[in-house]
């Protein structure tokens, strides 16, 4: 008699929900490019802001968005309030999203180089 291997137990409704409102958050271009900048370490909303080329006051709602999904953590250093992603999970899951995207653009993407 062979053993079975184990399988994970399967992701409750819950779990699953969880997961589609996170993917939601994701699934905007400036909250995707503001956790795309975070890679690297954090930064200032202006800093976001001015990078993207985009309205401070604009910036600053999509990061509580993100924060509000946990995706993003704060830091404040008197008034600036710093910026950078929750996990390396956040992490992770943005670099994978971009780099499918490579592969549907090209036949052997940039990031296989």
């Amino acid at each position: 008699m062979t053993a079975q291997p184990s399988q994970a137990p399967a992701q409750t409704d819950a779990d699953l929900d969880m997961a589609v409102e996170m993917l939601r958050l994701l699934a905007d271009h400036t909250r995707l490019a503001i956790l795309d900048l975070l890679r690297d370490g954090e930064l200032s909303v202006g800093t976001i802001a001015n990078q993207l080329g985009r309205p401070v006051p604009g910036v600053s709602q999509h990061l509580a968005k993100l924060r509000t999904g946990r995706l993003v953590h704060t830091r404040r250093d008197g008034v600036t309030v710093y910026y950078r992603q929750a996990n390396e999970h956040v992490d992770a899951l943005v670099r994978n999203v971009l780099q499918q995207a490579e592969h549907l653009r090209f036949e052997n993407p940039p990031h296989h180089a």
